[in-house]
């Protein structure tokens, strides 16, 4: 191996070069052998060639190391071996290097997966993109929101909300904003939230998206039933008396009356009677409001579901039995719908069946003027795989100025309402984690949608 050293073969190449040039000399001097000389010439030339390109084997070396960095080429090895011990070193050193690479890559891909995996994994919607709308990342949240399996622009998504597209192209570093949002059956209440920052000369705005709408409903409904506990506990509290007051004020002018007829002139009479009637008033409209508080406890005191899965056509028949001779009593046509027709619900059976028969109370109601009234129950699952259970007529409607208050404790379009029929029903959908959605076109279609 001593022959493959690269001191010793260096030495022994100047050595031989050295008695070349000596040689040439020789010649030289001799004057007649020119011949001769110019063979040696070249060989010396060629000795010269050799030496630099063996020495010049260090410098190649460094080149396919360097372009193995540059290219993140980490595969190969470099083989020096036999070469001295500089070199051996030198073969080290360039391998510890490669390998130091191979882990800090490893670790970067590792990083990388980790980082991927957390934003495919995480609920929330995250998109990030450039001012121009082009978009560099979009999590499986956001498709699944988007009802998308691609994105490539941020204008793509003016069929799903116009008002959206605008809001995330505006929307500047921290700021955030509340986009309501009609999808089909839904109603989607999208928090978004944007941050921004600058990736290798790259402006990146990344934004969050979080649909909040079940927990602005959930703390709307908490809202209300706090303030329906204090108020029906204060007014109970003041009611309660003043029934019983009027009712044993009565009752003594009513034994005063019998035990002092004779005593009283004819216009005492008329005025004893007249007091007892404003006390009987009194008594009378005392108990309605009691009663009237009583059924708005029921907001407050609903049942904890029992779960049960059923089959969506056998809660169909039941409340089509129940609701069958006051349909066809009124002439109204009913349709119902299952598709699937396997369609099966993990519910309270018996609540969902009093919110349908409540919605189909209603329909039946606002069909009573329309020529060739319709209720249509229809069962489906919706774009985004969810079971939607839906009561459709074609009766007066809802304006659009009422339609969003229809869901709010005591307000009701009815001259007898009472303003808790649908109230109660949105608390049942919500206890089961579902949502009940309204949409009207009036003296066309109204829809009520009951999405689980």
């Amino acid at each position: 191996m001593v022959y493959k050293s690269f001191r010793i073969n260096f030495i022994i190449r100047i050595i031989v070069l050295s008695a070349t040039i000596f040689l040439l000399f020789y010649l030289v001097a001799k004057k007649s052998l020119y011949f001769t000389a110019s063979l040696t010439f070249i060989a010396i030339i060629y000795q010269v060639y050799e030496i630099i390109r063996y020495v010049e084997k260090t410098n190649r070396l460094l080149k396919n190391f360097l372009e193995s960095i540059r290219y993140s080429d980490f595969t190969r090895n470099f083989q020096v071996q036999g070469l001295g011990s500089s070199f051996d070193k030198l073969q080290e050193s360039f391998n510890a290097v490669i390998t130091d690479f191979q882990k800090i890559r490893a670790e970067k891909e590792e990083h990388y997966f980790y980082l991927q995996t957390v934003i495919q994994h995480i609920g929330i919607s995250l998109i990030a993109f450039h001012r121009d709308g082009k978009v560099e990342m979009i999590n499986n949240a956001s498709k699944k929101l988007f009802q998308i399996s691609n994105l490539k622009m941020i204008q793509d998504l003016k069929s799903f909300s116009p008002d959206l597209v605008d809001s995330l192209l505006s929307l500047k570093h921290g700021e955030n904003t509340l986009i309501k949002v009609n999808d089909n059956d839904d109603i989607l209440q999208l928090a978004v939230y944007a941050t921004e920052f600058k990736i290798n000369n790259r402006q990146v705005i990344l934004v969050s998206i979080k649909n909040i709408q079940y927990e602005l409903e959930e703390q709307e409904i908490e809202s209300w039933q706090k303030l329906i506990r204090v108020l029906t506990h204060e007014i109970m509290n003041s009611i309660t008396p003043i029934s019983s007051l009027s009712t044993t004020l009565t009752t003594i002018l009513d034994d005063f009356g019998e035990n002092n007829t004779n005593r009283f002139e004819e216009q005492d009479l008329e005025t004893l009677n007249e007091v007892k009637m404003a006390l009987e008033t009194i008594h009378k409209r005392s108990s309605g409001l009691l009663h009237f508080v009583d059924t708005y406890r029921n907001l407050t005191k609903i049942p904890k579901p029992n779960f049960s899965i059923f089959q969506v056509q056998k809660l169909f028949d039941n409340i089509h039995r129940l609701m069958e001779e006051e349909i066809k009593r009124n002439g109204i046509e009913c349709e119902i719908s299952i598709n699937p027709e396997s369609i099966e619900l993990s519910a309270d059976e018996q609540l969902i069946e009093q919110v349908l028969i409540n919605l189909i109370k209603n329909s039946i109601h606002a069909v009573e003027h329309t020529e060739n009234p319709k209720i249509e129950l229809k069962a489906y699952m919706n774009s985004r795989g969810r079971i939607s259970i839906q009561v459709n007529d074609n009766g007066q409607g809802i304006i659009k100025e009422v339609l969003d208050k229809v869901f709010i404790p005591f307000f009701t379009t009815k001259p007898k309402g009472s303003g808790i029929g649908l109230s109660l029903s949105k608390q049942i959908l919500r206890l089961h984690g579902g949502t009940i959605t309204a949409h009207s076109v009036p003296d066309e279609r109204t829809s009520f949608t009951l999405t689980f």
